[in-house]
């Protein structure tokens, strides 16, 4: 199985940037299909982002769209997500997730989660 470590969250002033990293460790040599969701209790489970195992394909939440970068780099076995203008109700844990397929919206497809990582927005 493959693991997955977010970092980067913290405490940011409203309009402000943020950029979360997932590293792996372990699994296969294949590359995966890597995904961000957050979870706040306002909101629950909602999708941000995705990238497909070749970079080739992106996908981002309507809601967020233009705020939102996601990028891996292979060499690193690692994700990133840049969030910019980020607004106090972006405020959720962020999660990194992966699988072995095509990129989905639909968290119950992904098959590997780290641990979150907090992510607050004051104003």
């Amino acid at each position: 199985q493959v693991q997955l470590a977010e970092s980067g969250g913290g405490l940011v002033q409203a309009g402000g940037s943020v950029k979360l990293s997932c590293l792996t460790s372990g699994g296969t040599r294949h590359p995966y299909a890597f995904a961000w969701f957050r979870q706040s209790p306002e909101k629950g489970r909602e999708f941000v982002a995705a990238i497909s195992a070749n970079g080739a394909v992106t996908r981002y939440t309507d809601s967020m769209k233009g705020r939102l970068t996601i990028n891996r780099d292979d060499g690193k076995k690692a994700v990133y997500l840049q969030m910019i203008t980020l607004r106090p109700d972006d405020t959720a844990v962020y999660y990194c997730a992966a699988r072995w397929g095509l990129v989905s919206s639909e968290s119950d497809r992904w098959d590997y989660w780290g641990q979150g990582t907090q992510v607050t927005v004051f104003s």
